[in-house]
């Protein structure tokens, strides 16, 4: 699925790669087959030929666009960075390391909980949140997501330790001038 826009660096392999459930663009799909019969009624029945045309040229326009923003979107979700691609007319690429992501979230509205889809949020350190939306299975991506992420404590074991005895060493010394 991921096309030529993405480039992944030497030894970075994929996690994850999706898309929005199809079936989240029918509701402008559906929108814009009652504009076309809405339009074919009115150059039928009343012969408002100009009117029609304009409303099948919007049904048209409005049922493909929901279309294409789904099929034209797509998300990544790497062992090293994030990326998603969307855009019908003009294309938007957006991607992070892992370890700018602060925190992640993941959200189902009653449709998406019903049919199988949700939104996964990730909060990026000094940057625009990214979302996955309308993805099936999101509390399984965001799993995947913290799992990915969570793997990257900076320093060893005996590093923190040492931090620890150095704040205890700290706090004595300050406890013991304030005494």
């Amino acid at each position: 699925m991921t096309g030529d826009w993405l480039t992944l660096d030497a030894g970075e392999t994929v996690a994850w790669d999706g898309q929005p459930k199809r079936t989240t663009a029918l509701p402008g799909v559906g929108t814009g087959i009652a504009l076309l019969v809405g339009a074919a009624w009115l150059v039928t029945v009343r012969n408002e030929f100009i009117l029609g045309i304009l409303l099948g040229i919007a049904g048209v326009t409005v049922g493909s666009w929901a279309y294409l923003s789904v099929i034209n979107t797509e998300y990544v979700l790497s062992d090293r960075a994030v990326y998603t691609k969307r855009g019908v007319i003009g294309i938007r690429i957006s991607e992070s390391s892992v370890s700018n992501v602060q925190n992640s979230a993941f959200s189902q509205d009653a449709l998406g909980s019903v049919f199988g889809y949700g939104t996964v949020t990730l909060e990026i350190a000094g940057g625009d949140d990214i979302q996955f939306r309308r993805i099936e299975e999101p509390e399984t991506v965001r799993r995947l997501v913290d799992h990915t992420t969570g793997e990257e404590i900076p320093g060893s074991l005996e590093q923190w330790r040492a931090v620890l005895d150095e704040v205890r060493a700290l706090r004595q010394a300050v406890e013991s001038q304030a005494s």
